[in-house]
């Protein structure tokens, strides 16, 4: 997987952006970066339903240690998972940016 970037300017959650669960050595490293001067709170959460099902609604789980953040963090999912999200759940101003980067043992 690439490394990938989306970003979210209002109380929304983003699309699934599906990660290669396949991989041998799974990693994960996820940073969400704040504009200057945001006002927002945000969770990054994951998922194990398939995305790309339209027939299966996905169930999402908090990712640890990225949960109601209203500042820059960074954090790991070591597991494999079908897709991330960023959930922003409350809104005044600003946008939040979501860098995932996947490591695997190829």
């Amino acid at each position: 997987m690439r490394p990938t970037q989306v970003t979210v300017s209002s109380q929304v959650a983003s699309a699934a952006i599906p990660v290669d669960w396949r991989e041998n050595d799974f990693k994960l490293a996820l940073a969400v970066v704040l504009s200057a001067g945001a006002s927002l709170t945000y969770s990054v959460q994951h998922t194990f339903d398939s995305v790309q099902d339209p027939s299966v609604t996905p169930t999402w789980f908090s990712t640890d240690g990225l949960t109601s953040l209203s500042a820059n963090a960074d954090g790991n999912i070591s597991f494999p998972v079908i897709a991330v999200r960023l959930n922003v759940t409350a809104y005044t101003s600003g946008s939040a940016t979501i860098n995932i980067i996947q490591a695997g043992g190829r």
